[in-house]
């Protein structure tokens, strides 16, 4: 197996060296720890750390957490925080060995050849999805729903960079339909 330089993930005050995790105060010298280098942090302070590091990079983060049956009362709170709100994947894990054993099966995935899983060509296609939505939503006067409903429309960024004003009115109504046509004559 060769190994690649790559440069750690930057975000905000948050430097997290490639191969290496964020996780729970509560996790010091446990057994995940131990097998695991990870930049351990303390109560509500991991809500802040994702929503910078989220903020901050353009790579997708898997969020692993406990879920026991003292746990499970905060669960539907990260829960929305994670996917719903920051757009990350959210793996929930009965204890810590566990943990250390999705985190081990999700390296050896990653280390792989890519062509001999036909399923990570399509999870490679959802990040494309993903990064021209976000491209969408950049557009002055455009959101979530009208990205969506752009691109649902549209089907690409170049079909909705060459449509009308009168192709976009019955998408977004006139004032956003105006807005984006000047975006990208202006931008031209």
């Amino acid at each position: 197996m060769t190994t690649k330089a790559r440069s750690p993930v930057t975000a905000g005050s948050i430097v997290v060296p490639y191969g290496h995790v964020v996780g729970n105060e509560k996790w010091r010298g446990s057994e995940i720890s131990q097998r695991l280098q990870a930049d351990l942090v303390a109560g509500d302070e991991f809500k802040r750390r994702l929503v910078r590091f989220r903020n901050a990079s353009s790579l997708g983060g898997i969020v692993i957490v406990e879920r026991t049956q003292i746990s499970d009362q905060y669960f539907l709170a990260v829960q929305k925080l994670v996917v719903l709100e920051l757009g990350m994947v959210l793996l929930p894990v009965a204890n810590q060995g566990e943990a250390s054993q999705l985190i081990i099966q999700l390296v050896r995935e990653q280390s792989k050849d890519r062509s001999s899983n036909p399923f990570l060509h399509k999870q490679c296609s959802q990040l494309a999805e993903a990064s021209v939505f976000r491209t969408v939503q950049q557009i002055p006067g455009v959101g979530k729903t009208k990205a969506l409903l752009l691109l649902q429309q549209f089907g690409s960024i170049h079909r909705l960079c060459n449509a009308s004003v009168k192709e976009l009115e019955p998408v977004v109504g006139q004032t956003v339909a105006q807005q984006i046509y000047t975006f990208f004559t202006l931008c031209s």
